[in-house]
């Protein structure tokens, strides 16, 4: 599954290449990657065909493009971005789904589900194409609501107070320029159950997956298991921090792609999984340990039908730890 830098980084490439463009036409090759569109393959084509995509907006690991419909007058508003718009282009990845922009002489993937054909600008590729090879994934059109909070609904290129609804129910992610690490502490000291169930829920904090819960919490020197209730304020900041700066990191090398199905916009993979310092480690010498001379080796742990791994030395088990 796809973590919050993979669908940041599909984001950004999809906002370089598709905002400000109308939809010219959709096909739906295989209709099973529309089922979350419950009226069907017409009305999806029918909502989509003429719409000038505004934003790519992402919360947590939610994905939608906000649409401007075509006017009565048979035109595109002059300046989309200003207008409010009222539903959504939703995508979701599942297991294995890509959204690659190609240009039409390329030759379809073999597991080609939907092609959504774009205005023709020179230099850009001229389909963004949806792959699924699992068919976990899927695309489907989505209302948009005004977020709860009135700020921007996710991180996009143009702020607009609307979220799409499936998306709002989630707690904004560490990327977020409208995270609030206030109201995060509030709702972590108020669940009594282990840290890391805690950063795994979505209405906490959004966007940590196993992952990158396992590197910030070796980061914060932090223990999986310790009581939320007992995490003093410095403990939350440091671990807010820590989930910040591997996150970015995993950006800069263009996500962790353990999967060769996961690609970017451009087919590309990403190259954060070498610079892992806790997570797939079991085994070897916990890093910061080495440095300063001790021979810790990092532990690997079932946790939640996955695995957690941590250094016993550097992250030590709470006495009254939670699960």
């Amino acid at each position: 599954m796809p973590e919050l830098p993979e669908v940041e980084v599909v984001r950004r490439g999809l906002a370089r290449w598709v905002r400000g463009r109308t939809i010219t036409g959709v096909d739906v090759i295989d209709p099973r990657s529309i089922r979350r569109h419950a009226l069907g393959t017409e009305d999806f084509v029918g909502n989509l065909e003429h719409a000038t995509v505004l934003d790519v907006v992402r919360r947590g690991k939610f994905l939608w493009m906000p649409l401007a419909m075509e006017n009565p007058a048979g035109t595109t508003p002059a300046a989309p971005a200003l207008e409010m718009p009222r539903v959504a282009l939703m995508a979701h990845l599942g297991m294995s789904g890509q959204l690659l922009m190609q240009d039409p002489a390329v030759p379809d993937e073999k597991h080609l589900k939907v092609r959504i054909k774009l205005s023709p600008v020179d230099g850009m590729p001229e389909q963004l194409r949806f792959v699924d090879q699992r068919i976990f994934g899927g695309l489907f059109v989505t209302s948009l609501i005004p977020t709860v909070d009135g700020g921007p609904g996710g991180l996009g290129e143009t702020p607009l107070p609307e979220i799409a609804e499936e998306a709002s129910h989630i707690a904004r992610d560490p990327l977020d320029p409208h995270f609030s690490f206030d109201a995060f502490y509030r709702k972590i000291k108020n669940r009594k159950t282990g840290l890391k169930r805690a950063l795994l829920d979505q209405g906490v904090i959004s966007g940590i997956g196993n992952i990158y819960a396992d590197e910030a919490l070796w980061r914060a020197r932090l223990h999986y298991a310790r009581a939320t209730d007992t995490l003093r304020r410095s403990d939350a900041e440091r671990l807010v921090v820590a989930a910040q700066e591997v996150m970015n990191a995993a950006l800069a090398a263009g996500g962790t792609s353990f999967d060769s199905l996961y690609v970017n916009v451009n087919g590309d993979s990403g190259y954060f999984s070498r610079s892992l310092n806790a997570y797939g480690r079991a085994g070897e010498l916990c890093p910061r340990c080495e440095a300063t001379g001790l021979r810790s080796v990092i532990k690997r742990e079932q946790f939640m039908n996955r695995s957690s791994y941590t250094c016993p030395v550097c992250q030590p088990r709470p006495r009254n730890g939670r699960w």
